[in-house]
């Protein structure tokens, strides 16, 4: 078994040999599924495992367990004592950035149509 390591500031990490802070915040969210369970944590109620599986569109336990992992050894996730999961603080900062960037994407969506 392959113990799970985060992309984190200061490692190695894709297109960044020193693991700048922005580079290994973009490997993070771009592995698969990382964006979508933080997304889905957003609301601040825990979520247990079948339920955030359920709610990511039934990715496999493998690839969520993994995620997870990544997500809670980057700070961004931590698993509760009532065995859900929800957003810590640097969770909760790092989604309330990402809505500015939805509202950009819905936006550009609409000037492509017209």
């Amino acid at each position: 078994m392959s113990v799970t390591r985060a992309p984190l500031p200061g490692r190695r990490v894709r297109g960044s040999a020193t693991g700048r802070p922005v580079m290994a915040l973009l490997d993070l969210l771009g592995r698969r599924w990382a964006l979508r369970i933080l997304w889905e944590l957003r609301e601040g109620a825990g979520l247990n495992f079948r339920q955030l599986q359920e709610r990511s569109s039934n990715v496999s336990p493998t690839v969520l367990n993994r995620r997870l992992a990544e997500l809670r050894e980057a700070g961004m996730v931590e698993h509760s004592l009532d065995g859900g999961y929800r957003l810590t603080g640097e969770g909760v900062t790092l989604v309330a950035r990402i809505g500015p960037l939805c509202q950009w994407a819905e936006d550009w969506a609409r000037r492509l149509k017209a």
